[in-house]
């Protein structure tokens, strides 16, 4: 016999002696409905794990741990425990094993060491499947499972071999402790040394739309050595950027895809206008700005707000929003020991709610501005605008930034004919409009709810006073204003709706940081980005007054790129561009983007053009509208990511000037929407009349054998058959007849322009007869 079998055979008795101590100590313990740790806890403890449960978000979501698969590797004692007892039956050990399973007490033994019901089921599957399938089993395993099938040893023996499995296949069991800790959200202002390094002014500029609130403070905000403001559009940002500098106060632009310096040398300036994302929090101020506080409770943005309001290291903080939201910010202002001042203001111009809808296009006046919550629904009303003969300017969310303004000066232009502004509640922030009348074309507006779900519902008191505050603004040429709804059923609903008071804002955004999830992931080197993200918020610990943020788009993107290979810290910086995910182009663009990055390729302006497929032609329908704005996204994708990864995306300033471009040919595009939804409308129409043809000359091949006339073949093909496509539609109610003529009415127009050979035909042989 080898010297190290000898060895072996020596320390056995020893090896046997505790582990079978250690499983009898955990049998009577649960039996005895006690335990070790619980034994030996004090008092102090018992109230700090008590504390921490209470403070969880919620119950740890164990179906997030994916559990590893172990490798087969041959042991070097694999051969001893076989050679020392006898070889295993493998169909005793299958009965061994699941008598293993079945104990109640291992269970809950299991259940101690993080191992839940699902959790146990998974490690004892995969356990049972290493026991049956391994060639030769570790020495100590051996001789276990050996005495228990010969009687001189415990079932229960098996209970830590068991969990030294489940860890391997579950590591995260190891390291509970430390992602708790590391998931702990609860005191998120002792994230900002710097910043409560001071004692800081907390200013609250209080009031509804149109009270001059922003407008004071940021009249503090010129008059300080620096200062920074903090909002939540780049508009905005960029209106505040102007303004000052045209106040003689120099004033760089920060934004996600911007970086303007006055200094020519690029020096920064002492005021900064910005995006809420893009404030720093480690670079001192005299005063800071937050504008439109109340989305702090925003379930996907809130934790720009929340960051912005805790750590920003400014002498004064000037914060502008709704009166609902001073209470909560005095409450979480108390957890930083800083008191909050507030100034309260009153609208400056009244605004009423008419006692009629206008229930009728016919109705449009001068001034009007009908709010819609679909693009789909812009499109329809700007062609009936159309149809009677009006101009319409048209906003919305996804136009570029330089189209949305140029809009508004279109609609704002006392010399333009241009009087009725159709748009979507982007008008709600960042546009000075000079609206009379705000009409609601409907009062329900798609969501998402704080678990990421879609939902249809009416909208809030806030939103319909923030979209109805933009009537008879103060320095529009209407001192008064007027909110009233399309359609008479709503108008009591949105009385109704702007009647209750505003919900107070009782929670704060929050959202994992780079830094927390690499250390999850050092952790967890082997999880997904998205699945660490899942963990993350599963394990997460916050208090009453906050909530962690919808990450859904996140973990979209993450899963996106998940197979193309990344360093952690690049993909998550990937992972948190703000692109529109309902966008294909965009979202090919995106995976291209990673793509060529992880080859370490930089994406250069002729690389870009190529896969944009740059010179892009006028838009001559709404669909090439539509790629143009996704093409205008993409580009601003490129310039998000120029300033993360400044020697990938080398060409910024060449991407910036294309987009410029772009940016124009849409403008000409949007001030043309009535002719390329006209367009689009006609190539939909003739589809429906193509189709028809072929349905209804199935019934007409005698006519058709004796050379019936063109002009009489295209005549009958309008008229709607049994069979064909347009009388199923009108049969099933999809299609009106008044539509129908219509639809006829136009296609003959069209087919009537000069130039058209075939319908000059026609009309040369009506003439004849």
């Amino acid at each position: 016999m080898s010297v190290n079998r000898c060895i072996y055979l020596l320390s056995r008795c020893n090896l046997r002696y505790r582990v079978c101590a250690s499983s009898s100590f955990s049998t009577a313990s649960v039996a005895n409905n006690t335990s070790l740790h619980s034994t030996r806890r004090t008092p102090e403890k018992v109230s700090r794990r008590h504390s921490s449960s209470d403070n969880s978000s919620r119950p740890l979501d164990t179906s997030l741990f994916i559990p590893l698969a172990v490798k087969s590797d041959e042991v070097w004692d694999a051969a001893i425990g076989a050679e020392l007892t006898q070889p295993l039956d493998k169909s005793e050990i299958l009965k061994v094993l699941n008598r293993f399973y079945k104990r109640k007490e291992m269970q809950k033994l299991a259940a101690d060491q993080g191992l839940d019901a699902r959790l146990f089921h998974q490690a004892f599957v995969s356990f049972r499947k290493y026991v049956l399938e391994m060639n030769a089993l570790n020495a100590d395993l051996h001789i276990i499972l050996s005495d228990i099938c010969c009687g001189a040893g415990h079932i229960d023996d098996i209970f830590p071999y068991f969990m030294r499995h489940a860890k391997q296949i579950f590591p995260m069991l190891d390291c509970m402790d430390d992602l708790r800790k590391i998931s702990d959200l609860r005191v998120p202002a002792n994230w900002y040394p710097e910043a409560r390094a001071i004692q800081r002014k907390i200013v609250f500029h209080a009031g509804p739309t149109n009270s001059g609130k922003t407008y004071h403070a940021i009249q503090r905000y010129l008059a300080a050595k620096s200062g920074v403001y903090c909002g939540p559009l780049k508009l905005l940002a960029h209106e505040i950027y102007e303004k000052s500098n045209d106040a003689g106060v120099p004033c760089d632009l920060v934004t996600g895809e911007e970086r303007k310096f006055v200094d020519p040398q690029g020096r920064p300036s002492g005021h900064i206008a910005s995006t809420i994302e893009m404030c720093s929090v480690t670079t001192p101020y005299e005063v800071a700005v937050i504008d439109e506080i109340q989305m702090i409770k925003d379930p996907s943005r809130g934790w720009a707000w929340t960051r912005a309001l805790l750590g920003l290291c400014a002498e004064e903080i000037h914060v502008c929003g709704e009166s609902a939201a001073v209470e909560f910010v005095t409450e979480l202002m108390f957890t930083t020991g800083e008191e909050v001042e507030v100034h309260n203001y009153k609208r400056l111009t009244p605004f009423s709610i008419s006692n009629h809808a206008v229930e009728s296009l016919d109705n449009l006046k001068p001034g009007d501005c009908i709010v819609c919550f679909s693009k789909n629904d812009i499109y329809s009303i700007s062609r009936q605008i159309e149809i009677r003969g009006l101009e319409c300017a048209v906003i919305y969310g996804s136009l570029p930034p330089g189209t949305k303004l140029a809009q508004a000066k279109k609609f704002n232009d006392p010399d333009d004919p241009c009087k009725i502004l159709v748009a979507t509640d982007a008008i709600g922030m960042g546009l000075n409009l000079s609206i009379r009348r705000i009409i609601f074309n409907s009062l329900v507006k798609p969501s998402v709810n704080e678990k990421g779900e879609k939902e249809l519902d009416t909208i809030s008191t806030s939103q319909a006073l923030q979209i109805a505050g933009r009537a008879g603004r103060f320095s529009s040429v209407f001192k008064e204003g007027e909110v009233t709804t399309m359609q008479r059923d709503d108008l009591l609903v949105l009385k109704e709706i702007l009647g209750k008071p505003v919900d107070p804002i009782t929670m704060a955004g929050l959202h994992p940081t780079a830094e927390q999830i690499e250390m999850f992931a050092y952790h967890l080197p082997y999880a997904t980005l998205s699945n660490l993200i899942d963990i993350f918020v599963s394990l997460a610990q916050v208090d009453g007054l906050y909530f962690v943020c919808n990450i859904d788009d996140f973990k979209f993107l993450a899963d996106m790129i998940q197979h193309i290979p990344l360093n952690l810290r690049s993909r998550y910086v990937f992972c948190t561009a703000p692109i529109n995910k309902k966008q294909p182009f965009v979202c090919t663009s995106f995976l291209k983007f990673a793509r060529q990055f992880s080859r370490d390729e930089p994406l250069t302006f002729d690389w870009v053009c190529r896969n944009m497929n740059w010179p892009l032609a006028p838009p001559k329908n709404i669909k090439d509208l539509v790629h143009l704005e996704a093409v205008h996204d993409v580009l601003d994708l490129y310039l998000w990511l120029s300033y993360r990864f400044m020697d990938m995306f080398p060409d910024a300033n060449l991407i910036r000037e294309i987009q410029q471009e772009l940016d124009g040919i849409i403008q000409v595009g949007v001030r043309n929407i009535t002719r390329l939804i006209r367009a689009t409308e006609n190539q939909s129409s003739s589809a429906v009349t193509t189709a028809s043809v072929r349905l209804s000359d199935s019934d007409t091949l005698p006519q058709r054998r004796g050379r019936v006339p063109k002009a009489h073949n295209q005549r009958k093909a309008i008229m709607p058959s049994d069979s064909s496509l347009s009388s199923r539609l009108l049969r099933d109610g999809l299609l009106t007849k008044e539509l129908l003529e219509q639809l006829q009415k136009e296609w003959v127009s069209e087919q009537s322009q000069p130039g058209d050979d075939f319908v000059s035909t026609i009309k040369g042989k009506r003439k004849k007869k």
